[in-house]
């Protein structure tokens, strides 16, 4: 079977002990896989440093981008409007969700290479007493950037609005003490940090917040009050739920603690990247994200000047060797971006480098 390394920022390479787990095939009423299921809902709480009778966590079938609208159009109601700080693809995904649910909303645009300002939100809400919810992502994989939520956040919740966190690509290798920071709502996927494979999103969400929203959601599928309700029975998906990647996501659960947990686990994210910024410098690539807001999740290189290459054939002829990388996001200027998250290590990070180099020379 032909096989090479995601340099992406998810899906990412797994481990064969995670693929593994998806050879067993598990019946979405059997009290063994309804514990499986609560089982991951309180680790998950435990990753985000919350107590259950505070916070409660909620599965939803579908890529992390269901979990974002299950949340937007769950939570945000008739007579309710959001603030969207947006610098990035995702976070004007987010504007998207909003006007296909026809919800009330004004959106605070940064510069992809500049973070959302927490003095700003403040003046924002201050002038907008209508706002009652603000959504922000964290890593923002348009450009690798990491978005300061904590400040954010605590402005948030100074004014007494209600906020959500898009941490599709930074929850399990960025540690967030979610309560501490005042985040009522934050949202990653499976097949990030903590390195399972596609197929669901989860949310981790304030319990009494979560209550207060029943009734407001637009979608049936992505009512995340009613998937709660009926979870938090006994384990059971309102849905038939992705069997094999929950089997896969609870492996991976017990690898990351083997590893030593987020701490562990961002220090590898972290070595990747600053090793990886390293070589790519010597390469003549310079980072479109400076130092102090890059996030250790992916990384955006500007093209050299006068280069003589594309990047489709620099992409196949890395895939060849092993690995495939990422195109651009970044409207302004020529870029493609590298990830370091999944299984990759130093070697791999050497690898890769070397490979761009003999690409170049070539």
């Amino acid at each position: 079977m032909k096989n090479y390394k995601l340099l992406t920022p998810g899906p990412l390479t797994t481990t064969d002990t995670v693929k593994k787990e998806m050879l067993f095939d598990h019946c979405t009423w059997d009290d063994d896989y309804k514990a499986i299921t609560q089982e991951i809902r309180s680790k998950l709480l435990e990753l985000a440093h919350v107590s259950e009778d505070e916070y409660t966590s909620i599965l939803m079938q579908g890529s992390g981008t269901f979990g974002v609208e299950a949340v937007i159009t769950s939570e945000i109601g008739e007579g309710d409007k959001l603030l969207i700080c947006a610098n990035g693809a995702y976070g004007e995904r987010m504007e998207d969700i909003a006007k296909h649910a026809h919800i009330s909303y004004t959106i605070y645009h940064e510069d992809y290479d500049k973070v959302p300002d927490a003095v700003k939100v403040g003046k924002i809400l201050d002038s907008d007493p209508d706002i009652t919810h603000v959504s922000m992502v964290h890593s923002e994989t348009t450009s690798g950037i990491l978005n300061d939520i904590e400040s954010v956040s605590r402005v948030v919740k100074a004014h007494r609005r209600t906020m959500i966190v898009d941490a599709m690509s930074s929850f399990g290798g960025v540690d967030i003490p979610v309560a501490d920071w005042g985040i009522d709502f934050i949202i990653s996927s499976a097949n990030k940090c903590i390195q399972g494979v596609p197929g669901f999103s989860f949310i981790i969400a304030n319990k009494e917040k979560l209550i207060a929203s029943k009734g407001k959601a637009t979608s049936l599928s992505l009512d995340i009050y009613d998937q709660w309700e009926t979870m938090s029975k006994d384990g059971k998906w309102r849905f038939t739920s992705p069997t094999h990647v929950v089997l896969a996501f609870a492996q991976a659960l017990r690898e990351l603690e083997q590893e030593g947990g987020i701490t562990a686990r961002h220090r590898r994210y972290s070595d990747n990247n600053k090793l990886l910024i390293s070589r790519m410098r010597e390469l003549g690539f310079k980072t479109y994200i400076d130092v102090v807001h890059q996030g250790p999740i992916i990384t955006t290189f500007l093209y050299p000047e006068n280069h003589k290459f594309d990047f489709t054939d620099m992409y196949q002829y890395i895939k060849e060797r092993g690995y495939a990388i990422y195109p651009g996001k970044v409207t302004e200027a020529d870029t493609f971006r590298i990830g370091n998250i999944g299984e990759i290590y130093e070697a791999d990070i050497i690898k890769v480098t070397d490979i761009i180099r003999d690409f170049l020379a070539e």
